[in-house]
């Protein structure tokens, strides 16, 4: 099947979960996963859910697999814990959940973040994988990070991917 082909039979619309990893961010704060949210629906996606995260080393991992269990979630944009801060635990986290990475995701937001920001680009752990047959993205906490994210990576292959996951399982 073309490249073509795999984009006309993607969804129109992806259920999507945001998560915000943060100790100090509650929900007037969360700049970020309100970004993140507003992106998504003028994009024509759905919003499922939406929820804030510390990060805490105990509870992480199983507060992340609940939101991945979810039937009606088919993706999720985590924001914040990305960075090398003892506390930053998202990739970490996230790294011993994945079943399969998209490491061009994390190679690709570091070489625009460069463009953009500089040598610190390479303090980004963003990444992408999939986890219980969700693609999961998680990026940088920064609202620059995140528009650049969304605007240059997630939203133009969203429905793809998340396309691509359903044919996959339908054929196994």
């Amino acid at each position: 099947m073309s490249e073509i082909q795999h984009r006309a039979t993607a969804p129109q619309r992806v259920a999507v979960f945001v998560l915000t990893l943060s100790d100090t961010r509650d929900a007037a704060s969360d700049t970020s996963g309100s970004a993140i949210c507003d992106a998504l629906r003028g994009a024509g996606h759905d919003v499922v859910g939406t929820q804030i995260l510390r990060e805490n080393p105990a509870t992480l991992g199983t507060e992340m697999a609940a939101v991945f269990g979810l039937p009606a979630v088919d993706a999720v944009v985590a924001t914040g814990g990305t960075g090398i801060a003892p506390r930053d635990l998202a990739y970490d986290t996230l790294a011993a959940m994945y079943e399969r990475t998209l490491p061009g995701f994390g190679e690709l937001f570091r070489a625009l973040s460069f463009a953009a920001i500089g040598s610190a680009a390479m303090l980004s752990r963003a990444s992408a994988g999939v986890i219980g047959g969700k693609i999961v993205f998680s990026v940088p906490g920064s609202r620059g990070a995140v528009q650049l994210a969304l605007d240059k990576l997630i939203l133009p292959e969203l429905a793809h991917l998340v396309g691509e996951l359903r044919r996959a399982t339908r054929s196994a």
